[in-house]
């Protein structure tokens, strides 16, 4: 149930949207050893946003997961994403925030229940 919701103030359009969502699920799956069948990805482009007082390309990122969130991890997710950002929409790592949730699995719902 890894969900990662990403914004940033980059238009995207619709193929180089398809691409993030698709290296971003299998990035976080493979990272944190988790199915990407349950893996959620969700990207918001075209967000008014700023950076140290600038409107330079820039993105915020969470990531919440039940378990499997470490020190190590978070720090391969950071650098993996923001790689993936770097890439496809020329977000420099510099300009790119993520905050990581380990939530309890009575914290989160799926299917109409609780994990």
């Amino acid at each position: 149930m890894p969900t990662v919701n990403l914004q940033t103030n980059v238009p995207v359009d619709s193929v180089v949207t398809s691409d993030i969502l698709k290296d971003a699920s299998k990035t976080v799956a493979r990272i944190l050893g988790k199915p990407e069948s349950y893996v959620m990805v969700i990207l918001k482009g075209g967000v008014p946003m700023s950076f140290g007082g600038s409107e330079e390309p820039t993105a915020y990122g969470e990531l919440v997961s039940i378990g499997g969130l470490t020190p190590d991890k978070n720090k391969q997710l950071s650098a993996a994403l923001a790689e993936i950002l770097s890439s496809k929409l020329s977000v420099p790592p510099s300009r790119f925030y993520i905050k990581f949730y380990d939530v309890k699995g009575s914290n989160f719902g799926w299917n109409g229940k609780t994990f």
